[in-house]
């Protein structure tokens, strides 16, 4: 940067600053959130072109920081995200100059009508949306064999660690990354299956993926309505918990909100005690012959950690992780969802069904078939009325299992109060829409983050968020990646 001060501030002190840091120099005069856009934007300048973590910038982000500035100044901050710039993945509209395309080049023109709930809270919270994060396209439903973090608009996605060696995890590819490269301070990601979890056990990120309800669906381009929701990618758990009370809350547009929603009370939740007493189910069964041997030490590790800091550990063994998972749920209701969300869409946009993205994507195959779209192939195939037996069936086998013989059975059959999954944590959790958070717990020898995952019972984000404090305050782990300049000039990022 040109700017010296600007440039010293970015250099030594914005590498893995925290959301209070940010506003207590932002209170004190000494920091703007104008400030902070133009130095996230040259760190995107500078580091992107070989991370391709960032989509699309906001023409308008400078002047909405400038007018949250302003209103700072004359009524004080709306609360812990005002003037804090905040990435959102590609999949979640927002009504501005920027498009809103899953990551396809079929909907490169398509700008949304209107906000999606989500980016109406962050708006309404103060943050700034300083632009879009690069995902696998269609959030990893349109091919088998598709790599995490690829997409037509946007190429492929590299794991800030080791120089992209590393697998950067899907399909929140670009939040994950981007995040964990210091290109804004947190990121919406989106789940239906792994897709906020996985990147951040990646990315030596906190993941929470929320209980499908907590955050309203509307306005996000879909895969599945039973499982799909949006969630908060941060360095710090604190970090993430200040995103995910902003987009939380009830919507009048989706019905999974209209129900008792948790209170997040930060004087419960930020305990660095919180761990001793509590009671964890340690589910490992189903990886075993399936992580490697460092992976498996690395988990054993992390659990003495919890034993120490005053857990009770117990190891659980949990019908689910038997269970025969598919995804034709996801197959049966991608259409039907994909389809309405399609149908909304401004005349301008020639795609209006499943259909015509197949079409079109068979008329530009070169440039969008690189891995095939059999998986869009199959849920074309479906009525999309949601009638099948094989639909309606599979939906009540996964609740069950996911459910009644999987979390649910491991918390009473064990008196627990949460479960333990290693790295990114499990199917259980995304088929039975509970939430889960994932925190960094260590790197490999050759430097890949591993994560550990708590999952709980619906709606009990209060309580893994408390766990995950816990031990996020008691090992702190997470450390900055190194970034190199045109992939040349090593930049270290810790400050």
């Amino acid at each position: 940067m040109k700017n010296p001060r600007l440039d010293t501030l970015m250099t030594e002190w914005l590498p893995e600053a925290t959301i209070d840091e940010l506003q207590e120099k932002m209170e004190k005069g000494e920091l703007s959130s104008h400030d902070l856009v133009l130095m996230y934007q040259a760190r995107i300048a500078a580091f992107d072109q070989t991370i391709h973590s960032v989509l699309e910038l906001n023409p308008d982000a400078l002047q909405i920081a400038a007018a949250l500035d302003t209103e700072r100044k004359l009524k004080g901050p709306r609360g812990p995200l005002h003037g804090i710039p905040v990435l959102v993945k590609d999949n979640i509209d927002t009504n501005d100059k920027m498009h809103t395309s899953a990551g396809s080049l079929a909907l490169k023109d398509s700008f949304a009508q209107k906000d999606s709930m989500v980016a109406a809270k962050l708006r309404e919270a103060g943050a700034v949306i300083l632009g879009k994060t690069n995902m696998t396209e269609w959030a990893n439903f349109m091919a088998n064999g598709m790599k995490s973090g690829y997409s037509s608009r946007g190429g492929q996605v590299l794991n800030p660690y080791g120089r992209g060696k590393f697998n950067v995890g899907g399909s929140s590819a670009g939040s994950g990354a981007a995040i964990a490269a210091n290109f804004a301070a947190v990121a919406v990601g989106t789940e239906t299956d792994g897709s906020i979890l996985n990147p951040a056990s990646q990315n030596s990120l906190v993941g929470i993926k929320p209980t499908v309800g907590l955050v309203s669906r509307s306005g996000i381009i879909p895969i599945a309505h039973t499982q799909d929701t949006a969630g908060p990618m941060a360095r710090t758990v604190k970090d993430a918990v200040f995103l995910l009370e902003a987009i939380a809350g009830h919507d009048p547009q989706d019905p999974a909100t209209l129900v008792d929603l948790p209170d997040f009370r930060h004087d419960v939740l930020f305990d660095d005690q919180a761990l001793k007493g509590a009671k964890i189910a340690v589910a490992r069964e189903e990886y075993i012959g399936k992580w490697t041997e460092e992976q498996e030490r690395i988990f054993k590790e992390a659990v003495e950690k919890l034993k120490e800091l005053g857990a009770d550990v117990v190891e659980a063994a949990i019908p689910a992780t038997k269970a025969t998972w598919g995804y034709k749920v996801l197959s049966y209701e991608f259409k039907a969802d994909l389809n309405a969300y399609l149908n909304g869409l401004l005349p301008n946009v020639a795609i209006r069904t499943l259909s015509d993205l197949i079409a079109f994507n068979d008329e530009h195959g070169e440039k969008m078939l690189k891995y095939g779209q059999e998986v869009l192939l199959e849920s074309e195939a479906t009525s999309g009325t949601l009638t099948e037996p094989e639909y309606l069936e599979e939906l009540e086998y996964n609740l069950y299992m996911a459910r009644e013989q999987g979390i649910d059975y491991a918390l009473k059959e064990y008196g627990a109060d949460a479960v333990l999954f290693p790295m990114d944590g499990s199917t259980i959790g995304s088929k039975a829409g509970y939430p889960s958070v994932t925190v960094p717990t260590a790197f490999t020898e050759a430097g890949e983050p591993v994560g550990i995952t708590f999952t709980g019972t619906a709606f009990s984000e209060p309580l893994l968020i408390r766990l995950a404090y816990a031990y996020e305050q008691a090992t702190r782990v997470r450390q900055a990646p190194e970034l190199r300049i045109n992939d040349e000039e090593k930049i270290h990022t810790t400050s």
